[in-house]
């Protein structure tokens, strides 16, 4: 108890500047005690300003009072100091370079615990109380400490800042809002916080819906992610076992060819020798007989060369001597032959198949301006033919397969796995894959102008241009355009003219029919993402033999 009364007795014995025991203590006319060099100090800043106040309580003297040492102060600030307890605040009360000094401490600071708004001073713990106990501090507005109180005080008038100026757009003083902004609109600061407030709060609500949109988002993503690699690896798995039943499939395969082929090699080896061995027998006979013979040419007995000679002279029948085999070396290069079409076939089949599977290549390409006029457009034209192996039998290709024409008659093409059974329409030769240009040039009745993959069906609804996702088209009516994607059908406006214009950006996505006569006309634009390559299509949709046809423009 004794400890503790001693510890109330040294804070109330304490400067409140320096928050030390008092040394020459001095009692100043509003009560308040003070060491006399802290509160000198403190005064001799305020001369300036010819008013002197209480750094507790902000009362103020005029003139500046005279100051007396307080005695009886002195001799208990001697009896406390006696008891040993007197201590320093704890270092890390004490200000750093990164911290808000207390604008009232004298020599050492101590940290700020609040700023005010009003007195634009921070205070540490002990120099805040007055504004907890004196009524005089009710309406001072506190904050956590802050560096940059100077920015409220005005650089023109020495004054707060508290009214914002609207017309402006910043914070003034009251003398500035009489002065050069009298004709502005303003209001107090205050007021412009408040309207900023809720205009913040709308705010933060947007963020925070965004924010949940966005995390949505990537949380499919992640999802999408996961469904991308569970199904990569399932694809890289089938098709890893797929290659190996192939791979199995083309060694047993080539082992049974090996096998026919000893086989046949073997039984004509065999046969071979067999008939070589016979005749060799009959050489051997021969050759005897031969010796035989001309032992007899010599013998002087005449009938003893009578008795013998008819069994000499009598010759077996002489065996076959066959030439060697045409057929059976056929057969090898027969083998052969079909092994290495098996081979260019499986060849292809894998070229068709990687070809379905590879991604496009991609290239960096930096952004072209897109041309404006027909001149600009010319730039990209080329000459396009079309290829009599996917069009229709109803239709005629002319001016050297640049024109269609609906036939009354089916036309005698080939037959072809790319040719259209349905629609009368057929594809360009050249595939497109950067900027191009064309023209059509239409006759009556209607005609679809298109570009499309070359993978789009050939019979059916969806090998229609447009009719799937595959395809784009625009279809030109006598009195109307119509653009088609998906199988849906888009009317669009636009002047009617006998000749479109067609500019093709692959790199860029972008696709636009034009309404071309003495001037371009803007029909219809697509931005998309193309990715692979495409070829120009026509499509003539007249009755049979009425003459409708369109056909490719020479452009210069």
């Amino acid at each position: 108890m004794a400890q503790q009364q001693n510890l109330m007795d040294r804070k109330k014995l304490c400067c409140s500047i320096c928050l030390d025991l008092l040394k020459d203590p001095v009692t100043i006319p509003c009560g308040h005690n003070y060491c006399m060099s802290c509160i000198k100090s403190h005064w001799d800043e305020e001369d300036q300003k010819q008013t002197h106040s209480c750094p507790q309580c902000r009362h103020t003297f005029m003139p500046r009072p005279a100051l007396v040492k307080n005695t009886m102060l002195a001799d208990l600030v001697e009896e406390l100091k006696k008891t040993g307890l007197q201590t320093a605040p704890a270092d890390h009360c004490y200000a750093g370079p990164e911290d808000v000094a207390c604008d009232v401490c004298t020599g050492r600071k101590l940290k700020a615990v609040k700023s005010c708004l009003q007195c634009l001073v921070s205070y540490c713990e002990q120099h805040l109380q007055p504004h907890y106990e004196s009524p005089a501090f009710e309406k001072h507005k506190l904050v956590d400490p802050s560096k940059k109180l100077q920015e409220n005080i005005c650089t023109r008038h020495n004054e707060v800042m508290k009214i914002f100026c609207r017309t402006d757009q910043k914070c003034i003083c009251i003398l500035c809002s009489l002065d050069e902004h009298k004709d502005h609109m303003t209001v107090l600061a205050s007021t412009e916080r408040a309207e900023r407030q809720k205009e913040l709060g709308v705010s933060q609500q947007k963020i925070q819906r965004r924010i949940q949109n966005r995390e949505k988002v990537v949380k499919a993503l992640q999802q999408e992610v996961e469904a991308i690699n569970h199904s990569a690896d399932k694809a890289a798995k089938n098709s890893e076992k797929i290659f190996t039943e192939l791979v199995h499939l083309i060694k047993n395969r080539s082992f049974d060819v090996k096998q026919q082929i000893r086989s046949r090699q073997k039984t004509e080896v065999r046969r071979a020798i067999e008939r070589q061995e016979k005749l060799q027998q009959e050489i051997n006979e021969l050759k005897r007989k031969d010796i035989e013979l001309e032992q007899l040419s010599h013998t002087e007995d005449h009938t003893q060369f009578l008795y013998n000679y008819p069994s000499l002279s009598c010759l077996s029948k002489p065996t076959d001597s066959p030439s060697m085999s045409k057929s059976i070396l056929q057969y090898f290069e027969d083998v052969t032959a079909a092994v290495s079409q098996a081979r260019d076939k499986l060849q292809d089949i894998l070229s068709d198949v990687w070809t379905n599977i590879s991604e496009p290549e991609v290239e960096v390409i930096l952004p072209q301006p897109q041309p404006k006029t027909r001149p600009e457009f010319l730039q990209y034209s080329q000459l396009i033919t079309l290829d009599p192996n996917t069009v229709n039998t109803q239709l005629l290709l002319s001016d050297g397969n640049r024109k269609a024409t609906v036939m009354a008659d089916k036309q005698l093409y080939s037959s072809h796995k790319d040719r259209f059974t349905d629609m009368f329409q057929v594809l360009s030769k050249e595939s497109l894959s950067g900027r191009h240009y064309w023209e059509v040039e239409r006759s009556r009745y209607e005609v679809s102008v298109a570009v499309t993959y070359k993978d789009i069906s050939r019979a059916g609804y969806e090998s229609g241009f447009g009719n799937d996702d595959k395809s784009w088209a625009l279809e030109c009516y006598n009195n109307s355009y119509q653009i088609r994607h998906k199988g849906i059908g888009t009317p669009i406006s636009g002047p009617q003219s006998s000749r479109v214009g067609v500019y093709l950006d692959h790199p860029a996505g972008i696709l636009s029919f034009y309404s071309v006569s003495d001037t371009m006309t803007l029909l219809h634009r697509v931005q998309t993402t193309f990715t692979k390559p495409l070829y120009q299509g026509l499509g003539v949709f007249g009755s049979h033999g009425d003459g409708s046809a369109a056909e490719f423009s020479k452009l210069e």
